[in-house]
């Protein structure tokens, strides 16, 4: 586009005739004009905040061609096909290319036929990568998914280091790396190793259409089931599970009851997880259950939740995943189960790690922050952006705003749990997992009870007022605190740490939070599904009168029959909010519907003719 006289040649006029967008957002234009001048730029912006806008216009209005290394296929074919759609010339080079595609792609590039040119770090870093970009005029390089460049990241790639040889190679070339979530000192890494005084533009991570919660994991397959047939019949969402094994039996369950669930982790063939991606993208109403091998990247607009059946190891990694809902700004939900389990699971596996200490120290402190955030009694959206250094006021918005827990004062109990503990070790010189220490909390006689004369201690029984899931509430606080260790390697076992004097001394204060009985489902009831619509559907019928509203559906089947035809998702050819849009301003004329936001040139001339014909009444949705 940039070798053509009839373009548009200012960033509002390609943001406008192009994409059909009024006005840039955020930080947009002042990093578009950054690299425009041809400097370095790191861009952090929330998942949905429009960070491809920021390289992809720079790279039409300088002259060469815009290389942009992704690490993923999945996106960088959904973005070359969303630019192609554009009119945009964009392209790609990828493992699924054959041979000749591939030579075609390169004979494009070098004859300047390309506005944008994808590739994977790797074939980017290859000697035929390398040559080919020798021998074209480089526009720009965007560094996408830059937080891979970090050793001490939770995504770290180690090709995305060795990029650093762009600044060599090409000095005079503009770079920018985007990243959706990086703390500081990743931010500091990738401006020194990626950057040639890179100017930080970061914007709020603030996403506030999304709804944060956490659950008490009791049964965590039973809740999500209930929390899916509840609140999101027939809705787009990932699963992320930590096993391979349990992304399978979580896909099986869920499909075995009526849901159009799909396993994604890398053990799957190949041309399985090609064809799950596909449906995912493609298709309304399917849930993807997956391991962190899935998602990143991911473009589609319309995820209506994200659940976690285990917790993250980190609020990178779970800002990460959890951004992949709402993107269309629709209401979303960030769901998770979280349990002791999950404390002594992710602290075994910093355990059993090959890394050094230092690295061993950083995850653990990670981890810490994880667990506050699910341990939180305040707001978990103040929490979670405090992470990332920006201040917030309480957000009304997630579990704990709308339904604030009660705080009751638990460190007698916490005494007389850690002194059971300790006194169960000084009687059997051995040490005990938790459901041991419990029955003699609560005074419950069995075998390995009476084999050891723990009915004769002291703190037998003292606990009987508590049940078996009050104390365990209590232990999971109180592991997450540092306040007791549990030995994963040897039967989970529990013990006693140094700073657990503190409480038994009364030095220290414990604080737990309890909730009224039933809020779980007074939730449901506000936010629940109602007539079989999907959440995503309900916030759309809200702005619509009846008419609008049956409108609105004919436009969703012609789009869903037009993306089949492209061969392209059906958000690549409108997002709900532009049918949406449509549906109320119900154009006459192909000026009138390039007002609407999200219709550019191409479009309206592609597509218009047929719109205003269903807005008429007289073309079928299926024509």
């Amino acid at each position: 586009m940039n070798a053509r006289h009839d373009s548009p040649s200012t960033p509002e006029e390609v943001l406008q005739h192009i994409w059909g967008y009024p006005a840039f957002r955020g930080q947009q234009r002042a990093v578009i004009e950054h690299l425009l001048g041809g400097r370095d730029a790191l861009v952090l912006m929330p998942t949905g905040g429009g960070k491809s806008l920021c390289f992809q216009i720079p790279a039409l209005l300088r002259e060469g061609l815009g290389v942009v290394v992704s690490p993923l296929i999945a996106l960088m074919q959904d973005q070359v096909a969303a630019l192609r759609e554009l009119g945009i010339r964009a392209a790609f080079l990828n493992s699924t290319l054959d041979a000749q595609t591939a030579r075609e792609v390169q004979q494009q590039a070098r004859r300047g036929e390309l506005d944008l040119l994808y590739m994977a770090p790797e074939r980017l870093l290859s000697e035929s990568g390398l040559s080919l970009l020798e021998g074209c005029r480089i526009a720009l390089f965007a560094i996408d998914e830059a937080h891979c460049v970090s050793q001490w990241g939770h995504d770290f790639r180690p090709e995305y280091g060795q990029l650093a040889m762009l600044r060599e190679r090409w000095p005079q070339v503009p770079r920018v790396a985007l990243t959706a979530t990086a703390d500081v000192p990743t931010r500091h890494e990738i401006v020194q190793r990626l950057l040639h005084d890179g100017t930080e533009f970061v914007s709020s991570f603030d996403r506030p259409n999304i709804r944060y919660r956490v659950v008490e994991k009791r049964d965590g397959r039973v809740q999500l089931l209930q929390f899916i047939r509840s609140e999101h019949t027939g809705d787009c969402g990932v699963v992320y599970c930590l096993s391979r094994n349990t992304v399978e039996e979580v896909a099986q369950m869920l499909a075995g009851h009526g849901m159009a669930a799909l396993p994604y982790h890398a053990g799957l063939p190949s041309e399985m997880r090609a064809r799950h991606l596909r449906r995912f993208l493609d298709e309304d109403g399917i849930v993807m259950v997956a391991t962190i091998a899935f998602g990143m990247g991911i473009d589609k607009p319309d995820v209506r939740f994200v659940a976690h059946l285990d917790m993250p190891k980190s609020i990178e990694g779970y800002f990460q995943e959890t951004g992949r809902a709402g993107r269309d700004g629709l209401p979303a939900q960030a769901w998770m189960a979280y349990g002791l389990s999950d404390v002594v699971q992710q602290r075994r596996l910093i355990e059993l790690s090959e890394a050094d200490d230092a690295y061993k120290r950083l995850s653990t402190a990670k981890l810490d922050s994880m667990l506050a955030l699910a341990e939180a009694a305040d707001c978990r959206r103040v929490r979670l952006l405090a992470y990332f250094d920006e201040a917030s006021t309480p957000c009304g918005n997630c579990d704990n705003c709308l339904n604030p827990p009660e705080l009751i004062d638990a460190t007698e109990a916490a005494q007389k749990l850690l002194s059971t503990i300790y006194r169960c070790r000084q009687a059997s010189n051995t040490s005990f997992a938790a459901t041991h220490i419990i029955d003699v909390l609560r005074g419950k006689r069995g075998e390995k009870i009476d084999r050891h004369s723990h009915h004769a201690l002291s703190t037998f029984g003292i606990g009987a007022d508590l049940s078996e899931a009050d104390w365990r509430l209590l232990l999971r606080q109180l592991v997450a605190q540092h306040l007791l260790d549990v030995d994963a390697a040897h039967f989970n076992v529990l013990h006693l740490t140094d700073a657990s004097r503190e409480v038994l001394r009364g030095q220290r204060r414990i604080h737990l939070k309890r909730r009224e009985p039933g809020t779980e489902g007074k939730r449901r009831a506000k936010g629940g599904a109602a007539g079989g619509q999907s959440a995503g559907t309900r916030a759309v019928m809200q702005a619509l009168s009846s008419a609008d509203a049956a409108l609105f559906e004919r436009l969703r089947t012609w789009r869903a029959a037009t993306a089949k035809e492209h061969g392209v998702p059906a958000y690549v050819v409108f997002p709900d909010a532009t049918l949406q849009a449509i549906a109320i301003a119900r154009p006459v004329s192909l000026d009138a519907l390039r007002g609407i936001s999200g219709v550019g040139d191409k479009k309206r001339d592609n597509f218009g003719p047929a719109l205003l014909g269903l807005i008429e009444g007289q073309v079928s949705p299926d024509a």
